[in-house]
């Protein structure tokens, strides 16, 4: 007979993976933004991380203290639930990020409504690999905390420096654009937000990661991967 505490991981497990797939689907609507210029889209991205994807997080919690509260769990069901307390919270954060990603974009229009028709910015290619990786490693670690995958969150930590020097390609190639056009500094530098907003993501990726290797070893990695 299954243990009512599992029951209610398992169930928790769940809720946290659907919190992932609508955060990673609300990063793929703010990056779709910044390359459209859709303002109306990059609005409803922020609206449904206030809506819907914090509520959510709160929820989590409530959840993991009254699990804590009734059934007193010890050794890798409380480490389990510990790390939930932490990662809930890294994942709020990546939904902060993809709102903000959405309202540089709103800034950029705001800037000059005719910024995306024509030539007056450029986006660096650089910026879709970062992005194609950023998902990827979102999309990694999800799976690695639902089946408490080591090996895969190790390669997802291991994933981040390559974030890290795609976001220091992106600052050079667009230092180097604002030197030669020095008008679209302002632009430019919303745009070097986005990368960081990107990396940032990735950062908190790694952070899951670190929790999904405690949690099924029992062993605090953090600060020590690299």
């Amino acid at each position: 007979m299954i243990h009512p505490v599992q029951q209610e991981i398992e169930k928790i497990k769940n809720r946290i993976g659907e919190i992932g797939t609508l955060i990673e689907e609300n990063i793929q609507r703010a990056f779709k933004s910044l390359l459209t210029g859709d303002v109306d889209l990059a609005r409803q991205v922020i609206c449904f991380d206030q809506e819907e994807i914090n509520p959510l997080e709160i929820v989590i919690e409530e959840e993991c203290l009254r699990i804590m509260a009734l059934y007193h769990p010890v050794a890798g069901d409380l480490r389990f639930l510990v790390a939930v307390l932490k990662l809930s919270g890294d994942l709020e954060r990546i939904g902060d990020l993809a709102a903000k990603i959405a309202d540089k974009v709103i800034q950029i229009k705001t800037l000059d409504p005719k910024v995306f028709a024509g030539e007056e910015i450029m986006i660096p290619e650089m910026f879709q690999a970062m992005y194609e990786k950023t998902i990827i490693m979102l999309r990694q670690t999800m799976e690695a905390f639902h089946h408490e995958d080591t090996d895969l969150a190790y390669k997802v930590c291991l994933t981040d420096d390559e974030v890290d020097s795609d976001k220091r390609a992106i600052r050079m190639e667009l230092e180097e654009i604002i030197t030669r056009n020095p008008d679209q500094h302002i632009y430019l530098t919303k745009l070097l937000g986005v990368a960081r907003s990107l990396e940032r993501i990735a950062d908190h990726c790694t952070n899951i990661c670190e929790d999904v290797i405690f949690v099924a070893r029992g062993k605090i990695v953090r600060h020590k991967l690299g």
